[in-house]
């Protein structure tokens, strides 16, 4: 199958499906894309709350193309590269509408910054996520405000440091990262359609207050998750990573 971003609306409800075939690992052109999607469905009268997911069982996203990554040549590219993700967390930040997580599987780098920036977010027991960026040299710069906001600073330190390990669903849950874990898919589209149902005849003008509320002192994160975009973009280029990712790419 081919990679794809698509939106349906059905009853006031818009829900927005992300898909690649490598593990929903997304290129640029697919997370500009997405950003775009929400960044319009917050603009459509006729959605009145968004459930965001991807495609497939395994993954929900592993992050960033890892072809893409290996491929940046100069800071310019890196931060092109690096502000990907940047734009999808800022679009659903700004987003008028309570965007609700739909994490079906394994979440990698981005796809943690991805799972953090929505307001509500159920996941499956197989949810178990990762922040690997140190492992190839780099750090979890441009989604570190999203994923700290939600999970703390001891907790997003742990997850840091420790970038080969995977913190499994039932540890996401009790620090903040998931608001609801279930046994099954089955089960969590059961629970979603059931919010995403009550939430579309609420009063958008108090979900809109409550929403800028909750992201009270993001206000800053246009320049701020730019300018961890440009330190990254560098960094990626240093001789101490691109030899990391080598090794990496051997493994």
């Amino acid at each position: 199958m081919k990679e794809y971003v698509k939106i349906t609306t059905e009853n006031s409800v818009g829900t927005i499906e992300f898909f690649h075939p490598r593990s929903n690992s997304l290129p640029g052109h697919i997370l500009a894309e997405l950003a775009n999607t929400i960044t319009s469905a917050g603009e459509d009268e006729n959605i009145k709350v968004i459930i965001l997911k991807s495609a497939g069982e395994r993954a929900f996203c592993a992050g960033a193309s890892f072809d893409e990554l290996v491929a940046i040549d100069t800071p310019k590219n890196g931060t092109k590269f690096f502000s990907g993700f940047a734009n999808v967390i800022n679009a659903a930040r700004k987003c008028p509408k309570f965007i609700i997580g739909r994490v079906q599987g394994k979440a990698v780098g981005g796809g943690v910054g991805m799972a953090s920036a929505t307001d509500y977010c159920f996941a499956t027991k197989f949810a178990s996520a990762k922040l690997s960026e140190l492992a190839i040299g780099i750090g979890p710069f441009v989604v570190g405000p999203a994923v700290e906001r939600k999970v703390g600073t001891s907790a997003f330190s742990a997850m840091t440091i420790n970038a080969g390990k995977w913190f499994d669903a039932s540890w996401a849950r009790e620090k903040g990262l998931y608001t609801e874990v279930f046994d099954s898919v089955d089960e969590m589209d059961t629970e979603i359609e059931k919010l995403a149902t009550t939430l579309s005849t609420s009063n958008p003008e108090a979900m809109l207050g409550l929403k800028k509320i909750m992201w009270q002192g993001s206000e800053h994160w246009d320049e701020l998750l730019m300018e961890r975009a440009v330190s990254s973009g560098t960094l990626v280029l240093s001789d101490f990573t691109k030899n990391a990712i080598e090794k990496f790419k051997t493994k």
